[in-house]
Order: structure tokens, then C-alpha cells, then sequence
């Protein structure tokens, strides 16, 4: 296989300190961030607080802008509008306004474009106790992940290594979750999707490192745990690099030329396979170590 580094020997583990300590500002960063999620306070999508979607079909083509230009001309604010369909003669506009929405809209653009009539193609509502709801079950989605991950890890390693992939996972959640938070973009079911998508990125690439660690752990058990995982880490740096650059390459044109819709998931993405990848590395390892060092025991190569 392709290999941009050769043999490395780097002292990982010697930045533990420094790495763990970035990690913990992430996520107390992530955790504020989801405490004011949870107080209504973030910058919440219509899935969560509430909202409506209207979807018109136009005879002809209605420019994107223009049409985004109409409603914001007209008071409405922080919605989205992207094109459905081909022949781009369809457009689906997500408001946060719930009552009399969808006449306002109608009501815009038969005063904005006369000459190109449309139909109503379908209208959705989503009160404030359906968005409450979604967002209760979004949170339980992300708590049982990380349970399984626990459990999943565990059953094939060992415990240790099981609860050290979840603060990984967790901590990359938290990651995403909190600069969201911070650059103020919205939170919505899409996004939620993007942090379980990334959490599962984030244990497939521990459990490569980890995989090594075992069975580093069977030729070499005389060996300081340190500079066993030390070892494993660089052995597997090539094919971590290499994984996570072959995503970035996808997500980059996403996020540059992917539209309103989509910039925010792929962002969401992008950073949640360099925030995964450098995860694996400096903190489910080092809290591996951390752990084992001040606990004593044995770990066992299964």
C-alpha cells in the first residue's frame, strides 16, 4: 500500500499533557455549547424550535438568490431555500415563523415574480412540542452511540480500551458541537446526523490504533506501555493519514461549492474527520495510558 511517511518514530505519548489539556478546553467548549442547546439559547434549526416548510413548483426557473432576496426584502429572516427536483423549476423554503407562514410566502411571490405562477407543492408545520421532542430524541440517538461504542469496544478488547474510545467520541462530538455553537450556525437534525456520522469515523479510526496495540501487546509484552503505544501509533500513522485525507479531499468541494443547504453538513464533517483523526491519537491513547499507569492492572491482549 501507499505510504507518504516511512518509518517514524515519534514520541507521541511525550505530548500527552499538552494534548489532553487542548482536549479538555474542547470539550468544556462542546459542553456549554449543549447546555445552551438545551436552554433554547443556540442557534436552533425549525426541527428543533419549531417552524415551516413550504415546497411551490414555478413554471420557470426561479434564480436561487432572487428568491432568497424576496423573502428576506419581506422581514423573513435566518431561513433556508434550496432548489428540489431537476429542471430547478422547484424550491423548498424552511422558516422559523409556524403560524400564517405559508400564506406570507404565497402571498411574496405573486407580488415578487407575477409573470412566473406556481403551485403549492406541500406544506409541513413543526410545532414547539414536536421540535422538543426531536431534540430530546436527537440527544438519546448520540447517548446510546456512545453506549454502544463502550459496549462494542469492550467485548473486543477490553474495558479500558472500550471507555477510552468513548471520551475519543465523545470529546469529538463535543468538538464539533461547541465551534458550532461559537460560529453561530444552526443546529438541525442534518447536523445531528453529521456528529453520528463522525462518531462513527472517530471509532473506526481508534479501533485501527488500538488494533495495533493488541498485537503489539502479544509480541511485546516486556515493553513500557508508553513506548508500546508509541510504537503502534507510528505504525499506523501512514494508513491514518492517508484514510482521513482521502475523506478531507471529498468534503473540501463540499463545503466550498456544495450550496446554503449542504456547506454547513460537510463543514460539520470535515471538521469532525481531522478533530477524529487527531482524537485517535492524542486521546484515546493517551487516556489509555493515563489511566492504566495510575490504575495499575494488566491489559490483556484478546
Amino acid at each position: 500500500m501507499l505510504q507518504i511517511l516511512h518509518k517514524t518514530n515519534i514520541d507521541f505519548m511525550g505530548w500527552k499533557s499538552v494534548s489532553l489539556t487542548f482536549s479538555s478546553i474542547l470539550i468544556i467548549l462542546g459542553l456549554v455549547g449543549l447546555v445552551q442547546i438545551g436552554r433554547g439559547k443556540a442557534n436552533l434549526g425549525i426541527d428543533f424550535i419549531g417552524g415551516t416548510t413550504v415546497q411551490l413548483g414555478f413554471k420557470e426557473h426561479i434564480p436561487i438568490d432572487k428568491a432568497r432576496a424576496a423573502l428576506e426584502k419581506s422581514g423573513f429572516q435566518g431561513g433556508t431555500i434550496q432548489e428540489v427536483g431537476e429542471g430547478g423549476n422547484k424550491i423548498l423554503i424552511r422558516l422559523r415563523e409556524s403560524e400564517g407562514a405559508s400564506d406570507k410566502v404565497q402571498s411574496i411571490f405573486k407580488q415578487e415574480f407575477p409573470n412566473d405562477p406556481f403551485e403549492v407543492v406541500s406544506i409541513e408545520e413543526i410545532g414547539p412540542v414536536i421540535g422538543q421532542a426531536l431534540k430530546q430524541q436527537s440527544l438519546w440517538a448520540i447517548t446510546i452511540s456512545i453506549i454502544g461504542i463502550v459496549i462494542y469496544v469492550a467485548f473486543r478488547f477490553q474495558f479500558k480500551f472500550g471507555v477510552a474510545a468513548a471520551i475519543a467520541t465523545v470529546h469529538d462530538v463535543l468538538a464539533v458541537l461547541g465551534v458550532f455553537y461559537v460560529l453561530h450556525k444552526e443546529i438541525n437534525l442534518l447536523i445531528i446526523t453529521a456528529l453520528l456520522t463522525l462518531a462513527g469515523y472517530s471509532l473506526t479510526d481508534t479501533v485501527v490504533v488500538f488494533d495495533r496495540i493488541r498485537e503489539n501487546l502479544k509480541r511485546n509484552r516486556r515493553d513500557p506501555l508508553p513506548k508500546l503505544v508509541n510504537d503502534s501509533i507510528n505504525e499506523v500513522l501512514s494508513r491514518t493519514i492517508i484514510t482521513s485525507l482521502t475523506v478531507v479531499l471529498v468534503l473540501v468541494p463540499l463545503v466550498i461549492f456544495g450550496g446554503e443547504v449542504l456547506h454547513d453538513f460537510s463543514l460539520a464533517l470535515l471538521m469532525g474527520v481531522i478533530v477524529g483523526t487527531y482524537s485517535s491519537v492524542f486521546v484515546a491513547s493517551p487516556v489509555l495510558v493515563v489511566w492504566h499507569t495510575k490504575s495499575g492492572g494488566r491489559l490483556i491482549s484478546k
